[in-house]
């Protein structure tokens, strides 16, 4: 079995491949020549490559007694929750799409350390997450997101693609996403809501928590 490639190793084909300001060249016929590539070539540089750091930097909640999962949820994180059980909650969150959704454990657990039965869960509502998603009417696909590099808590997000909107489609999703006008919040709790219901029917917990305000 041959020997697993160094980061440093990995890097220095990287930097051998630059040019004398550091730069790498745009690769025009990957991303930058996909039809749903949302910048213009002309002028689009590449910034110069930087130095490995010493260190991957410690996240949120690397130690667990400092988590925010240790924290009750504020008046503001409570509004949005959209269904909760006794091990999972999922929130919506306010970007320009016509739902964005992030899925979270109660217990303290990254991906790479979820107990078997928490993972086999989140395989389950991964799948009811996506399917409710797609039923909206404004969605053309749900997109999927783990990235992990800001907190240690697991927190993968659920991105519903405005439907019809090919320019949207992949992952350039994100970069157009920044660009969008705001949705209004009535709109973003409709469509979170429709998806805390069908989650209330496949897994019983409670609904979306702007429904179920007293009065």
């Amino acid at each position: 079995m041959s020997e697993l490639e160094s980061i440093e190793d990995y890097y220095a084909r990287i930097a051998a491949a630059t040019d004398d300001e550091g730069r790498l060249a745009v690769a025009i016929e990957a991303m930058p020549g996909w039809d749903v590539f949302p910048f213009e070539l002309d002028g689009l540089r590449i910034k110069p490559l930087e130095p490995l750091v010493d260190a991957e930097p410690p996240r949120n909640g690397e130690d667990p007694a400092a988590c925010d999962c240790r924290n009750p949820l504020t008046p503001e994180q409570a509004a949005r929750v959209a269904w909760n059980n006794e091990r999972w909650r999922v929130s919506e969150i306010g970007m320009q799409l016509p739902v964005t959704l992030i899925l979270k454990p109660h217990a303290h657990h990254d991906v790479a350390d979820l107990p078997d039965d928490l993972a086999a869960e989140m395989g389950r509502l991964i799948v009811a997450i996506t399917a409710a998603v797609e039923e909206l009417p404004s969605v053309g696909r749900c997109h999927m997101g783990r990235y992990g590099d800001g907190g240690a808590h697991a927190h993968p997000f659920f991105f519903g693609r405005p439907a019809r909107m090919m320019q949207l489609r992949g992952s350039p999703l994100l970069d157009w996403e920044e660009n969008l006008p705001e949705v209004p919040e009535d709109v973003r709790r409709a469509n979170a809501g429709h998806v805390g219901r069908r989650l209330v029917e496949r897994f019983g917990g409670e609904g979306p928590a702007w429904e179920n305000q007293p009065g």
